[in-house]
């Protein structure tokens, strides 16, 4: 069904929602099948995210990949070199597919992200220089890079965003470190401002993990063991996200705000990530349905993405209403001796190990790839 098609599809309504679909997942299959562009085209897909995680997948399936990965075995570069290539080209690729919605919403969406090296997590320094040879290595305007939200990633996110350079920031969980970031975006357009550099041209989403909340406070709340504790599971991560919503409103009604927005600059959109559902007894649309808000982006799995198409229901804005609720659970939860502080900050500290796994894991599979195709040439 296209796009274009009349017939009120649960993706379509999202959409119509102001929630823009994004796919949290990458690969050169996905490219060269034209599938991306058949989802672009039939499932309101209007931008792309990417992680250590997903290229590892992607590239440890080693399909697609091989004539290249052969020509930089030929070349006998390193393997950080290779993956560098590689991940490049694939964003590079999708976002010229992307391209005509970039042009359509101007700069809105048909993003495409790409994260800086994981393993740069607590670096600024390191990390504003990789953000800057991302950019300049992918060389597409609708590329957006990925900065974690650690705390030294704070000034690195003002930096970047003060260089001109659009920004994903990703693995935040906390609801402060959320107005942390939100001020850090608003620091780089004022320093791009100062610089001369046109403000409508930079964008940003501000990416807050929704399911790995409800999966250590679940976790926790078993732990308890009483009804009340029981009552409260699959509603820690909703109540947090939608709370993160309203911090949202309040940051960007502000006169800080208002006044760079009078001179051309973009609201940082809350994204939702980390919306495929872990627990199999919850919905497995439960972060979509539930987390319907204007001028928000929800970056999904595919698996989340063909329930949505299939049996999603959405009933307009679930979020904006819902803020005294959310700030109940939270209490409620907090009352039961589980600690909201501890379980964000464990779960900021996972998220970086999780992806420097990944990433060591990538580059242990392209040195065996590389010797492989180093091996066959000779």
């Amino acid at each position: 069904m296209s796009n274009a098609d009349s017939t009120v599809t649960p993706l379509k309504s999202l959409a119509g929602e102001g929630v823009s679909i994004w796919l949290d997942d990458l690969s050169r299959k996905r490219i060269e099948s034209g599938n991306l562009a058949e989802l672009i085209e039939n499932s309101h897909v209007v931008g792309v995210t990417t992680n250590p995680s997903i290229f590892q997948a992607a590239i440890g399936s080693g399909e697609g990949y091989e004539e290249q990965l052969a020509d930089l075995a030929t070349r006998g570069v390193t393997v950080d070199e290779a993956v560098r290539m590689m991940t490049t080209a694939d964003v590079r690729a999708a976002a010229d597919i992307l391209r005509p919605v970039y042009d359509a919403t101007q700069g809105r969406d048909g993003r495409v992200s790409i994260e800086v090296d994981p393993r740069l997590a607590h670096d600024t320094d390191a990390t504003v220089a990789e953000a800057k040879q991302l950019s300049w290595l992918v060389d597409r305007p609708n590329v957006m890079i990925k900065i974690p939200a650690t705390k030294a990633g704070l000034p690195a996110i003002t930096e970047v965003i003060g260089l001109g350079i659009s920004v994903n920031v990703t693995l935040i969980f906390s609801l402060e470190r959320y107005r942390a970031v939100m001020d850090a975006y608003l620091a780089g357009l004022e320093k791009a401002q100062a610089a001369g550099i046109d403000l409508a041209g930079i964008h940003s989403v501000a990416s807050f993990f929704v399911s790995r909340v409800d999966a250590e406070i679940d976790k926790r709340l078993d732990q308890v063991g009483t009804d009340e504790a029981k009552s409260l599971k699959g509603r820690a991560a909703l109540a947090n996200a939608r709370l993160a919503y309203e911090a949202y409103e309040e940051v960007f009604a502000s006169e800080r705000a208002t006044k760079l927005e009078t001179a051309g600059a973009n609201k940082q959109r809350p994204l939702w990530a980390s919306t495929g559902v872990k627990d199999p007894a919850y919905k497995d649309t439960l972060y979509v349905d539930e987390l319907v808000a204007p001028g928000t982006v929800n970056t999904m799995p595919e698996g989340t993405l063909k329930a949505t198409a299939d049996h999603g229901e959405i009933t307009g804005d679930t979020v904006t209403g819902g803020y005294e609720q959310a700030r109940a659970d939270l209490k409620a939860v907090d009352a039961l001796g589980i600690s909201y502080d501890e379980v964000v900050q464990q779960l900021e500290d996972e998220g970086v190990a999780k992806f420097d796994v990944a990433w060591n894991d990538l580059l242990g599979t392209v040195v065996n790839r590389l010797a492989g195709k180093e091996a066959q040439a000779k």
